[in-house]
């Protein structure tokens, strides 16, 4: 072989492994960052839920205040209407 010979191969190898480890790179950034989005999604997702229970919680909390405020309305307009506790 001569000495072009030689250089041209050289360039091929460079350029074939440019061509090689190019994507590779590309792939193993694009890889991290999904990996970064996931784990903020995973704790995104935490926050969620708890903040759904406590929402769910006070929802349930006014909800029995209100069953309990309708029952002693209810209770009111029977004893004035004279039924009183007569439907035990």
């Amino acid at each position: 072989m001569n000495e072009w010979q030689v250089i041209a191969m050289l360039i091929t190898l460079i350029t074939g492994a440019a061509v090689i480890i190019r994507p590779i790179c590309n792939l193993t950034k694009a890889i991290t960052e999904l990996t970064l989005t996931c784990k903020n999604l995973d704790i995104q997702f935490a926050n969620f839920e708890t903040n759904n229970k406590d929402g769910h919680k006070r929802i349930w909390d006014h909800n029995e205040k209100q069953d309990e405020m309708l029952n002693d309305h209810e209770e009111r307009i029977s004893k004035m209407e004279g039924r009183g506790e007569s439907t035990k």
